[in-house]
């Protein structure tokens, strides 16, 4: 699958290690190109990076993000965007406290398919789930069942099988696993790496 990842900090660039590794043929897109000389992908200019992307990753600031991809509708007209940023201040405190950047994504960006998911886990997990003792869980919401199918199969090629998988519904359920991001910062600072396991 060809990936588009926007966003090359520690998130974007871990993501594209896992996605390569996993046979993936994955771009960064950049304002500056030139400059992303350490990056596990090839860096290219934005609309170039986007051409041809099966799936785009946007992997960019929570804060930011909207408005960064807003100014790219055109170009994300049509594509399915996975988002696994948590919008959060300074502060840590949530940007969007009564929903989430997911939907607000997807009210700015009504031609693209959103997705959200990945953004409950520590980094290190993103791409080695088999680093933790048991089995857990990651979340996916957006209101396409088609791009929801091609973003699973990327978690699966990632270690992610489906039955660890747990689609919550629309993208209005995005709000639960952003705002759970308070709980998940206060449990890191206690130690890490981990991850949560539905049990019933």
């Amino acid at each position: 699958m060809r990936i588009a990842i926007l966003g090359t900090g520690v998130a974007g660039t871990t993501l594209a290690t896992g996605l390569v590794a996993a046979g993936h043929d994955v771009v960064f897109g950049s304002r500056t190109p030139d400059a992303k000389t350490d990056l596990p992908a090839s860096a290219l200019a934005v609309p170039e990076a986007l051409t041809g992307a099966e799936l785009v990753v946007s992997a960019l600031p929570g804060a930011v993000a909207v408005e960064a991809l807003t100014a790219l509708a055109g170009e994300l007209a049509g594509h399915v965007l996975l988002d696994i940023s948590n919008a959060v201040t300074p502060q840590f405190d949530l940007v969007y406290p009564n929903a989430s950047l997911g939907e607000a994504i997807q009210s700015a960006l009504p031609q693209t398919r959103v997705v959200k998911s990945l953004n409950t886990l520590a980094i290190s997990t993103l791409i080695a789930p088999d680093t933790l003792a048991e089995p857990t869980q990651l979340f996916l919401s957006g209101d396409d069942a088609e791009a929801k199918s091609l973003v699973s199969g990327a978690l699966v090629s990632l270690g992610w099988p489906v039955e660890q998988q747990l689609d919550l519904g629309g993208i209005e359920t995005a709000r639960g696993p952003e705002h759970y991001f308070l709980l998940f910062f206060g449990i890191m600072r206690l130690g890490g790496p981990f991850n949560i396991a539905i049990v019933r």
